[in-house]
């Protein structure tokens, strides 16, 4: 099974099916450490959360349903020019 790379601040996830920007299904696999507070009654409070560890194992597009067909592209710009 392939990973599939997670969007940085420069890039975005694309379906390369039918061209979705915006929804998708992501199935992760993390490997956490987490520091849990149990009161008296014994409620559990999780105080700490790292995640040591994370993998994105699939994404299916929402759109079109197809399963591992995205792709990392540019995010645009964002910068607009002003007369």
């Amino acid at each position: 099974m392939s990973t599939v790379p997670l969007p940085t601040p420069t890039t975005r996830w694309r379906c390369t099916r039918c061209g979705n920007l915006t929804r998708f299904d992501v199935r992760r696999s993390s490997t956490v450490r987490e520091f849990v507070h149990l009161d008296l009654a014994g409620e559990p409070t999780v105080e700490e959360h790292d995640v040591i560890a994370e993998t994105v194992e699939s994404v299916r597009c929402r759109w079109c349903d197809a399963v591992d067909a995205v792709e990392l592209v540019p995010r645009p710009d964002g910068s607009v020019e002003r007369p």
